[in-house]
């Protein structure tokens, strides 16, 4: 009876690298050294504005805190002169809409985070008063519509018949399109925020 035996192999010390090797290692260190660095100076730029105080309710979905104009991020209410259709009737959607955002915040101080800002030079902002999300809750009131945030308040709204959508109307943009303002405003939800901060953090001087 033959048994055949196997060698196990020999443990090899690993092969210095070559110079070109070593070369193209510190060439890839140094270029994500470089990233880093720019992307910290880029991330600088994404700095995060908190402004606070009593409010100007100027209509649905902007108020101005002291010098601060800010346009309430991922919604859009009627504009302050748009009018709406309820009941066979026209009405002042848009003064109604402004209306309800001076009851939600009932005089508080209103404080307000964003570091966007739109084609106005208005911040976005996400505003509450007494721990109230207004943003949140001007949609849920039917006051306003989603504009790229709150779907599922919209939605809700929509299926209550609240506010505005106890009747008919206009899309604020589509109203705001059709009487002569030619700039048409983007939506500025969540991933509209993920896309800026994106183009934000990668575009070059």
């Amino acid at each position: 009876m033959s048994r055949s035996w196997s060698r196990r192999p020999r443990y090899a010390p690993p092969r210095p690298r070559s110079l070109w090797r070593r070369l193209v290692d510190y060439a890839l260190t140094v270029i994500a050294l470089g990233l880093l660095i720019l992307l910290a100076a880029r991330l600088d730029r994404i700095e995060t504005r908190k402004t606070e105080g009593a409010a100007v309710v100027n209509d649905g979905d902007t108020i101005t805190l002291g010098t601060e104009r800010i346009r309430m991020r991922g919604i859009d209410a009627p504009e302050y002169s748009q009018i709406c259709r309820r009941d066979g009737a026209d009405y002042p959607c848009g003064k109604l809409a402004r209306q309800s955002l001076v009851r939600l915040i009932s005089g508080k101080p209103v404080s307000c985070t964003g570091w966007q800002r739109d084609r106005y030079g208005r911040l976005l902002g996400d505003c509450k008063a007494g721990g109230k999300d207004l943003n949140r809750a001007q949609v849920e009131a039917g006051w306003a519509i989603a504009y790229g945030d709150f779907e599922i308040e919209e939605a809700a709204a929509r299926s209550g018949k609240a506010g505005i959508w106890a009747g008919t109307f206009d899309e604020p943009h589509d109203w705001r399109e059709s009487h002569d303002r030619k700039v048409v405003e983007r939506k500025h939800g969540t991933l509209a925020s993920i896309g800026d901060a994106l183009r934000e953090i990668f575009r070059f001087w």
